[in-house]
């Protein structure tokens, strides 16, 4: 069984996802773009050691923040991890916030960088250092680092794009969302930057920023680039944060549209005050279901 937790940002898909797992015999795998980062912790919300409660959780701190880790990867990491776990006997449940990374992974969903990356395997890992140091002579890559010579030359290749975005599932899953009023979700929005402040944001943005280092990920990733501008002098503290907090909204909006016509999604409010309420509703949906579909193992 695959139990997908979607819905915006603070809205408690974490703490549902521990539970479910607790319940129903599985283990978790990340569902978002940026927790796949080492070292990027505060300001993407990742789970705590503590709060994992003994669970196995998969995709979280996989590769460097200086990485390009794409949706191509993520589609082929979590498919393995799925079929791995499933040839255990166990359940899956794939939790987080990117709906595009999540949609790859279950739809057959196909990219042309398939076809891009196949063009090198004849090649001797020196051709292809050759081939990137013929594009950029300053370039600072191993030549044993096969991996990493392939995704340069393929981000040089225009042609490594989505080539079929179809709506046909691999696997069987249920698409669960968490949703509260627009009005108590912001308040959580604003609440979380505040408390992320007091856990360590602004010195865990400031240790990516005295490295000099750019990448995609501090470019995007919503905690960085605003503390950066005030790092470099362009805004004060309390615009950066308020800039976190206002882009931080619109991002949950965003999220709404696209699970909204991307996903079939059973929407669930989120009961603050007693979260056990919420648990043991998507606990009933999802028995009922199984009821159903002798199919699904639990």
């Amino acid at each position: 069984m695959i139990i997908v937790i979607i819905g915006p940002t603070a809205v408690g898909k974490t703490k549902l996802s521990v539970e479910l797992a607790k319940i129903y015999n599985a283990e978790i795998i990340n569902g978002d773009a940026m927790q796949v980062y080492k070292g990027m912790d505060i300001a993407t919300a990742k789970i705590k050691e503590e709060e994992k409660e003994g669970i196995v959780h998969h995709l979280f701190d996989i590769c460097d923040y200086t990485d390009n880790y794409t949706v191509y990867d993520y589609q082929r990491d979590a498919r393995f991890k799925i079929e791995d776990i499933m040839s255990r006997g166990r359940n899956v449940i794939i939790v987080g916030g990117t709906g595009l990374y999540i949609k790859a992974a279950l739809y057959d969903y196909r990219f042309k960088e398939e076809e891009t990356r196949r063009k090198y395997d004849h090649l001797s890992d020196e051709d292809l250092y050759q081939m990137v140091k013929k594009i950029d002579k300053s370039i600072d890559i191993h030549m044993n680092n096969r991996r990493r010579l392939e995704r340069f030359l393929e981000k040089c290749d225009n042609d490594s794009i989505t080539e079929n975005c179809g709506d046909t599932k691999l696997y069987d899953f249920f698409t669960i969302g968490l949703t509260t009023n627009r009005d108590l979700l912001y308040e959580k929005i604003n609440n979380r930057v505040d408390l992320m402040i007091k856990d360590g944001l602004l010195e865990e943005a400031r240790k990516f920023y005295d490295r000099g280092v750019s990448s995609k990920a501090l470019k995007t990733g919503i905690g960085y680039k605003e503390l950066f501008e005030y790092f470099d002098g362009k805004v004060t503290l309390d615009q950066a944060l308020y800039n976190i907090k206002k882009n931080s909204r619109h991002y949950a909006k965003r999220q709404y549209t696209f699970f909204n016509n991307k996903f079939d999604v059973t929407w669930f409010d989120t009961d603050y005050d007693d979260f056990n309420k919420t648990v043991l509703s998507v606990e009933d949906f999802i028995d009922s279901n199984i009821s159903f579909d002798s199919s699904i193992d639990l």
